[in-house]
């Protein structure tokens, strides 16, 4: 799997990111911070120096990639890794799109823009969408996908649980951005996240495990 041009992609855009920052944090009076953390209600509840707080997402990016580029490499089911590389593709670019925005809210009260953490919740399950598109297409791996004692153990029970999956975790993505634009409070919001996102989790764990203990039986 060919992981080099898309790296060089995650560095560039990295660095773009901390230029952005340092220029931003340039401009700020001494002493600024600024939030990098949201509680579910949606309210910033903790703060950082501006600099740290502008570089952190261009750090968390850089760091992504690296961890994304060398998984490949650590791998030991090679011959399986290329009908999986759609999905990692996917979750490498949803989270560097992730972390960009990340940034901008960051420095959003810098900028004088009023953004909602609620935009936030969209890009998660926007970031759910794309994986769950990506899954029915992935095979075995240690390193990508559903990974449960179940499917790692049969071929058939992997694809019949990514299969699930996509349609559980899209419909989840799908669910989470309409509560994210809804009017809804914003505690009902953060209700709603945690709760898609179990779904997503827990079903097609269920799944798997309900898969092979009907094989068993039989």
């Amino acid at each position: 799997m060919k992981v080099r041009g898309l790296f060089f992609a995650n560095l560039g855009i990295a660095a773009a990111m901390a230029g952005f920052g340092l220029w931003l944090a340039a401009g700020l009076e001494p002493g600024a911070e600024l939030p990098i953390h949201w509680n579910l209600a949606g309210e910033a509840d903790a703060y950082a120096p501006a600099v740290t707080a502008l570089l952190l997402p261009a750090g968390l990016s850089a760091l992504m990639g690296a961890l994304f580029a060398a998984t490949p490499r650590m791998e030991p089911l090679q011959q399986q890794l290329e009908a999986s590389a759609p999905l990692l593709r996917s979750v490498w670019i949803g989270t560097m799109l992730l972390m960009i925005y990340l940034q901008v809210m960051i420095a959003a009260p810098a900028l004088g823009w009023q953004l909602g953490p609620d935009l936030l919740q969209v890009g998660l399950g926007a970031l759910l969408v794309l994986i769950g598109n990506s899954l029915p297409k992935s095979r075995p791996t240690f390193f990508v996908g559903i990974r449960t004692p179940w499917t790692l153990a049969d071929t058939d029970n992997w694809i019949a649980t990514h299969r699930l999956g996509g349609k559980v975790m899209m419909g989840a993505g799908g669910l989470i951005m309409a509560a994210g634009l809804s009017p809804l409070p914003a505690a009902w919001r953060a209700s709603a996240l945690v709760a898609l996102l179990g779904v997503a989790v827990v079903v097609p764990v269920f799944y798997s495990w309900w898969l092979w203990h009907r094989r068993s039986k039989a």
